[in-house]
């Protein structure tokens, strides 16, 4: 996961092809609600995709391998 410090919010094109949650947030312009823009590459942040990564942790492999 990487956090977006304001006022820059995530776009999906940091995120692609990555194994990344990217999170930003602001205030709306009314200043009376807060936003919060998430990003992920869903190809691989699927089921098979965390199970891969969580196997990975498992035998302490790189979180990474098998997915990038």
């Amino acid at each position: 996961m990487r956090i977006f410090s304001p006022p820059q919010l995530p776009q999906i094109q940091f995120s692609l092809r990555s194994n990344y949650c990217d999170i930003g947030f602001c205030l709306a312009d009314d200043q009376q609600r807060l936003v919060i823009v998430s990003c992920i590459d869903n190809l691989l942040k699927g089921a098979a995709g965390q199970a891969v990564q969580n196997m990975n942790v498992m035998y302490g492999w790189g979180e990474e391998e098998g997915l990038a």
